[in-house]
């Protein structure tokens, strides 16, 4: 009967706590890819091995230990970009205070709000579609792409519509790459992005092209304005809009960047003041 029972020492707490920082920490570092989801089946696979080694089901643990153990060199190859990111930050002297911090406040990385002054981004597109002026804005969300960030030139200014105006200026050097928009601050501009190849259709040119190509990898929100036609298009996921209006595209920055759920939760606590 004593075997029934399962021991836990001290040292199997802190060996589970360590490693829920390291899933967590991961998991950080691939959220909003399409490595997530490899990610997530690899874990899952793990688990089953696990369980079935417990079990005693000889046969379907040797075939996913063999598994594992191939598939460690296929994760290498893999993730390749985000195990190169993760050593980068390792040693960081500043990693350990900068996850130390967020570690008191994990609820707040669930969120799903991302606060970023639209109106701004609006308000440019709207003028540089007027004089078709082209235009590749990129607004991240949980991923906030270093690595895209990296390829062009640091900004870190405040949003401001003659700024982002000014930039997409036909004879601005930064004219032709990506602006990237992050926690409501223009990151980068001049950002160079992977190219996606999808059929698509002729009117649609490069710009196009790089925004499905970085929405297909990513949970970014990518907003073209078309250089020929002055046309605003939208894409997220691997998908784009052509063509929208300026309230549409209004509409779904508030919705994919959780901005409505926000004002209607600001309204519900003014009315509950009101009312006391």
């Amino acid at each position: 009967m004593l075997t029934l029972f399962i021991h836990i020492r001290i040292l199997d707490l802190v060996d589970i706590f360590f490693v829920a920082i390291l899933l967590f920490t991961l998991y950080k570092l691939l959220k909003g890819t399409a490595a997530i989801n490899i990610f997530v089946g690899i874990v899952a696979i793990f688990i089953l091995w696990k369980i079935t080694d417990a079990l005693k089901m000889q046969l379907l643990s040797d075939i996913l230990g063999a598994f594992i153990s191939v598939g460690i060199i296929a994760l290498i190859i893999i993730f390749q970009p985000e195990i190169r990111q993760f050593l980068l930050a390792l040693g960081t002297p500043s990693f350990l205070g900068k996850y130390g911090k967020r570690f008191s406040y994990m609820s707040k990385w669930f969120e799903t709000s991302f606060e970023t002054d639209t109106d701004p981004i609006v308000v440019a597109c709207q003028h540089m579609s007027n004089i078709k002026q082209g235009a590749l804005i990129i607004i991240t969300r949980q991923n906030e792409l270093q690595q895209v960030v990296n390829t062009g030139v640091l900004i870190d200014a405040e949003i401001s519509s003659p700024l982002v105006e000014n930039i997409f200026f036909k004879n601005s050097p930064l004219h032709d790459g990506a602006m990237i928009i992050t926690q409501n601050r223009i990151k980068a501009a001049g950002c160079v992005l992977p190219v996606s190849k999808k059929k698509l259709p002729r009117y649609a040119g490069l710009r196009h092209r790089a925004a499905i190509g970085l929405t297909e990898n990513s949970d970014a929100i990518a907003i073209i304005v078309s250089e020929e036609t002055g046309f605003i298009s939208y894409s997220t996921h691997g998908s784009i809009r052509h063509n929208i209006e300026l309230a549409t595209l209004q509409q779904k920055l508030a919705t994919d960047l959780g901005l409505d759920n926000k004002e209607t939760e600001n309204e519900g606590e003014k009315e509950i003041v009101k009312k006391d």
